[in-house]
């Protein structure tokens, strides 16, 4: 097969690309092999419907005329950074941070996708249902593919990742959901495939980092920072109601799940601003 010439990104000597000894084709090669490995392994699971006590979640308080006051409340880190992204993507300082303007395209995405979480997951949180939830991901899908395609536009293809692959992921991001909210109407949920775009991600970013070194923006220790956090949050998530017991009642594992999550944004928007980005 032919191999289409790319745009690949140039940086300084300091960073060449020489630290694997495989070819292009050899390392992308690799991650199309992990996809496909996980693509396959759909088919080995029996489809996967949302389980209905996911919605019964441990800290159900109501204050201040709010029901599930705690867990509505603890997305409002995630607005905060969310738009505090934005305003940093699309702003003065977005223009000295991105040496394309293109370049700034998957991280508006991102926080713009992350601002939603907020909207979405109080949504969610204030009546849980399937409904709700479909709102909840949604946005966390957008978030998931767009960071996806900027480690890609910075390490491996900045036409692809800035262009048509972040509007591919993203699109198939909502599909995913899509066919998750149709098969639930339809009684038999699968979650498949929506499981394959939020942990995929999770293990193909830090094999990306170590096959494609050289970068600009995407530092290696803040990814591994982000999906550190983001393991966190899911144990968090996991022991919500024995964590809730833990603390005497007064946080749950969820509540923890969201401020946690806010963190690990911030390590995205640090990312981009800080210094040397380049050399991290």
């Amino acid at each position: 097969m032919a191999c289409q010439p790319l745009r690949l990104r140039t940086f300084p000597p300091h960073r060449k690309e020489n630290v694997i000894d495989l070819s292009f084709r050899q390392r992308i090669s690799i991650l199309i092999g992990l996809l496909i490995a996980g693509l396959a392994g759909l088919f080995f699971l029996d489809p996967i419907a949302q389980d209905p006590a996911y919605h019964l979640f441990a800290d159900t308080r109501t204050i201040l005329g709010i029901p599930n006051f705690s867990d509505v409340l603890s997305n409002v880190g995630l607005g905060i950074v969310g738009v505090l992204g934005v305003v940093t993507v699309m702003g003065p300082r977005g223009k000295v941070i991105f040496h394309q303007p293109s370049d700034a395209r998957p991280y508006l995405f991102f926080f713009a996708g992350v601002a939603l979480i907020s909207l979405g997951s109080a949504y969610y949180h204030w009546a849980p249902s399937n409904f709700g939830l479909l709102w909840d991901r949604l946005p966390m899908a957008v978030a998931f593919m767009a960071f996806c395609a900027a480690i890609i536009a910075d390490r491996i293809d900045a036409d692809a990742g800035n262009g048509w692959l972040l509007a591919l992921l993203i699109g198939l991001g909502i599909l995913s959901l899509v066919y998750w909210y149709w098969t639930e109407s339809q009684g038999r949920g699968d979650l498949r495939l929506y499981g394959l775009v939020q942990f995929y991600p999770m293990v193909a970013m830090p094999i990306a980092c170590a096959l494609f070194p050289a970068h600009r923006y995407t530092g290696g220790r803040y990814i591994f920072g982000v999906i550190a956090l983001y393991g966190l949050a899911k144990v968090f998530e996991w022991f919500d109601g024995e964590i809730f017991e833990i603390l005497g009642g007064t946080a749950s594992g969820h509540t923890l799940k969201h401020l946690v999550a806010a963190v690990a944004i911030f390590f995205v928007l640090r990312m981009l601003t800080a210094p040397r980005r380049g050399r991290l």
